[in-house]
C-alpha cells in the first residue's frame, strides 16, 4: 500500500480518489484556498458540488493550511490544479516533497518559459523544482478521455500516462490501475501534453456548432464533423512542432480526449453560448462568475502565439477560434470558412 496525496479538490482531483482507494492505497485529498466550500460539502457527506458524486469517506480531507500534513510521508503526489494555479501550488509544495516521490499531473495547458516563449507545462513545472529534485521527483503526465464524474463512479475509463522515462509512467500506472480505470503508457510527453491542452481549444468550436443547432432548432452535424476532422489535423501538426508524435494526437491523448470533451464540459458549453448568439466576453464572464474556468480560452491564446513563434501556416480553425474570442465575425461563417473545402489562403501566412 502506498500513500497517495492529491493536490486539488476540484473535479478530477476528487474523482481520482476512487481508483486510488480501489487500488488499495491510503489517499489524502488536499484542497487549495479556493476549495473550502468543496471540502465542507464532502465532510458533510454530500456529493461533490461540481461532479454531483459523493466521495468515498475513506479519503482523508485536508485544508489549504495542512499542506505539510498532506505530503508528510507521502509516496506519490498528484497535481490536479487548474493551469493558472499549478505552478503556485507546486512552489508551495516543494519544501514538503521527498526525493524519489513521483509527481503526477492532470493539469493541461501552456505557459511562458524564462525566455518568454510558449512552452508546455511539464517543462515549466520541472523548472519550478529545485535542481536536487528535478531528477529525483519524476514528472508523469496524465491524459486521455477521462470525464471526472465517470472516473469517480468507476465507469470503464481508458487513460494515458506519459514520462520521458516510460518506466516511470509504467510504475505510476501500476499504482493506480483498477479493473475500471485502465492505463496505457508512453514516453511521448510532448504529444500527450499538446493534445490534451489543445483539445480544450477545439472543443470550443465543437460547442459552437452545437449552439448553432440549439439556436435554430436544427442540428449542424455536418459542420461539426468538419470541425472535428480539421481539429485533429491541427492538433497533430502542433504536437509534432513541439516534438510530439502523430500517433499520440490520433490516439487516446488527442482524438479520444477531443471526442469526450466535445460532448460535454465547460469548453464545449462556452462554445455553445457563442453559437447561441452570446458574445464570447459575456459568456466567459458569466461562467467565471459561477466558478467555471474555461481553460480553452487561455490555451487558444497561447496556441495562436505559439503558431506565430514557429511560423506554423494553415491553422485556419485555430485562427477562427481566436477571432471568435475577439468578437470578430459571425460564428457559422468563420468556422465554415476555416474547415470546409475550398477555403482561402492559410490563416497564418
Amino acid at each position: 500500500m502506498a500513500v497517495i496525496t492529491i493536490l486539488g479538490a476540484g473535479a478530477m482531483g476528487s474523482a481520482l480518489t476512487t481508483p486510488a482507494l480501489r487500488a488499495g492505497h491510503e489517499v489524502r485529498l488536499w484542497g487549495t484556498w479556493l476549495d473550502g466550500d468543496i471540502l465542507a460539502e464532502l465532510r458533510a457527506g454530500r456529493p461533490h458540488p461540481r461532479i454531483k458524486v459523493p466521495i468515498d469517506p475513506a479519503a482523508r480531507l485536508l485544508d489549504a493550511a495542512e499542506l505539510d500534513a498532506a505530503l508528510s510521508d507521502s509516496d506519490v503526489a498528484i497535481l490536479a490544479i487548474s493551469s493558472e494555479g499549478v505552478i503556485d501550488v507546486l512552489e508551495r509544495a516543494v519544501p514538503f516533497l521527498r526525493s524519489g516521490m513521483p509527481i503526477l499531473m492532470t493539469t493541461k495547458g501552456f505557459g511562458h518559459d524564462a525566455t518568454g516563449r510558449v512552452s508546455l507545462l511539464p517543462a515549466l513545472l520541472e523548472a519550478t523544482l529545485p535542481p536536487a529534485l528535478r531528477k529525483r521527483c519524476p514528472l508523469v503526465a496524465m491524459g486521455g478521455p477521462c470525464k471526472a464524474n465517470e472516473v469517480a463512479v468507476a465507469r470503464p475509463t481508458a487513460t494515458l500516462y506519459a514520462s520521458a522515462d516510460e518506466a516511470e509512467a509504467v510504475n505510476a500506472a501500476s499504482l493506480l490501475a483498477t479493473p475500471a480505470y485502465r492505463i496505457a503508457t508512453t514516453a511521448d510527453v510532448a504529444g500527450l501534453e499538446a493534445s490534451a491542452a489543445l483539445k480544450n481549444v477545439y472543443a470550443i468550436a465543437l460547442g459552437v456548432a452545437d449552439g448553432l443547432g440549439e439556436l435554430g432548432g436544427e442540428p449542424w452535424h455536418n459542420l461539426k464533423a468538419a470541425i472535428f476532422a480539421q481539429a485533429v489535423a491541427e492538433i497533430t501538426r502542433i504536437a509534432q512542432a513541439l516534438g510530439g508524435r502523430a500517433d499520440s494526437a490520433i490516439g487516446l491523448a488527442g482524438v479520444g480526449d477531443l471526442e469526450v470533451t466535445g460532448l460535454s464540459g465547460r469548453n464545449k458549453l462556452f462554445g455553445m453560448r457563442i453559437g447561441q448568439g452570446e458574445a464570447a466576453s459575456t459568456a466567459l464572464a458569466a461562467m467565471e462568475e459561477v466558478g467555471q474556468t474555461v481553460e480553452g480560452v487561455a490555451a487558444a491564446r497561447f496556441a495562436a502565439e505559439l503558431a506565430r513563434e514557429r511560423d506554423l501556416a494553415g491553422l485556419d480553425l485555430l485562427a477562427a477560434i481566436e477571432a471568435l474570442l475577439d468578437g470578430a465575425g459571425e460564428p457559422a461563417g468563420l468556422l465554415g470558412d476555416a474547415v470546409l473545402p475550398g477555403r482561402g489562403a492559410p490563416a497564418w501566412t
